[in-house]
């Protein structure tokens, strides 16, 4: 599965990014377009009901 995060600049989604994997991948400042390539990181969600969602 797949996702990403999108929103307007400077809203807090490398922020997000960061605290969702765990670590600190994204650069994040208080200024505009700081990220400009995306990041992609890799997430373990444990729970029963994906496998459900993926085989769909």
């Amino acid at each position: 599965m797949e996702a990403g995060i999108v929103g307007l600049p400077n809203v807090g989604k490398s922020t997000l990014f960061n605290a969702l994997t765990c670590s600190q991948a994204a650069q994040s400042a208080n200024y505009p377009f700081c990220t400009i390539e995306p990041n992609e990181g890799i997430v373990s969600v444990p729970d029963d009901r994906l496998q459900r969602i993926l085989k769909h």
